[in-house]
């Protein structure tokens, strides 16, 4: 008898075994499946189209809000502009009413005239087997040809740098979704925490936008299910190269460690759209986050890329030591 699979993403090693079981070359695809790589890359002769798609899971406030934005940062990260998005959303049954359902679609328009996105179709259906609603996205985006950031471009020598704080969008939805017993962390607490679904917002568009117009960019990854760490190890996996990164230097907010002290949880490990990592070469490094904190967005750097053969570090006080991969988002403990 067979194990089930845990709550969480499959593991990367099963991952790659499908992957190069059931995926086939295509001379138009640049970019397909692997590990971290977050979106598809396609040649259409005088640019590339980008194709991103996630569904939302884990939230079930806000979901048409998260559903575009999550999406979009994935294209972003490439150097593309998010121009299309379509949506499949499953309504639970015996739930569902109108109300339900323009409520999603409100958020989703909301979202996309942010970006200046076009919603231009999907599905929708009520089903069984749902407790609550679920959408699953699909963004598509387009770039210049010499404009194109891959995911796998990191290299030895880079700067690891990260925006905004870890963990933007965990923090969100542990307040939205488990607020009502974290009361007596004060109301102006948990209201900040809603917040952060805006401010600082869960969207990376527009500092993919800021870092790639002001300098060379190597890599970027927008961390989601696993958090910052183990966006790092895709970012890792992905370009063949190993890690050093800096505990202190991390930019855990402070709300968000308040909420992962009173939780049990790693920060490390909560997922973390809001945050853009990136691999800059060092001659580009003071002109990108200069750039970004002209623009209101915070820039830390929080490591080094160096050769495959000295591993995924995370460099503390006490010495050395792997960084953590997260399989299962901490998202999960502390929801209970």
């Amino acid at each position: 008898m067979q194990t089930s699979l845990p709550v969480g993403k499959l593991s990367p090693r099963y991952l790659a075994q499908l992957f190069e079981r059931y995926t086939f070359p295509d001379e138009r695809v640049l970019l397909g499946p692997g590990i971290g790589h977050d979106a598809a890359v396609i040649s259409f002769g005088d640019r590339y189209l980008v194709a991103k798609t996630d569904p939302i899971t884990f939230a079930t406030d806000e979901i048409g809000w998260y559903a575009v934005h999550v999406n979009a940062n994935d294209v972003a990260c490439t150097g593309a502009t998010p121009r299309w998005f379509m949506a499949t959303l499953l309504l639970p049954e015996g739930r569902a009413d109108r109300s339900m359902v323009d409520t999603i679609f409100d958020q989703i328009a909301g979202a996309c005239t942010a970006l200046d996105v076009a919603l231009i179709g999907g599905h929708t259906e009520v089903t069984t087997g749902f407790d609550r609603p679920v959408i699953v996205g699909c963004m598509l985006g387009e770039v210049a040809l010499d404009r194109l950031v891959r995911a796998d471009g990191a290299r030895p020598g880079d700067v690891l740098v990260v925006t905004k704080g870890v963990a933007v969008e965990g923090t969100a939805i542990i307040a939205r979704e488990i607020g009502a017993a974290l009361q007596d962390l004060g109301a102006d607490f948990l209201a900040r925490c809603r917040d952060f679904l805006y401010t600082p917002g869960i969207s990376v568009v527009r500092d993919a936008a800021v870092a790639t117009a002001a300098g060379r960019v190597h890599a970027m990854h927008d961390p989601t299910e696993g958090g910052l760490a183990s966006g790092l190890w895709e970012m890792a996996e992905a370009a063949g190269v190993g890690l050093v990164v800096d505990e202190a230097a991390l930019p855990v907010l402070p709300e968000t460690d308040v909420l992962c002290r009173r939780l049990g949880v790693n920060p490390l490990g909560l997922i973390a759209s809001g945050s853009l990592l990136m691999a800059l070469p060092p001659t580009a490094v003071d002109a990108v986050c200069t750039a970004l904190r002209e623009a209101g967005i915070s820039a830390t750097e929080i490591g080094v890329v160096v050769e495959r053969e000295a591993g995924i570090v995370l460099r503390g006080p006490d010495g050395d030591r792997e960084l953590p991969y997260f399989t299962q988002d901490e998202i999960v403990k502390a929801l209970g």
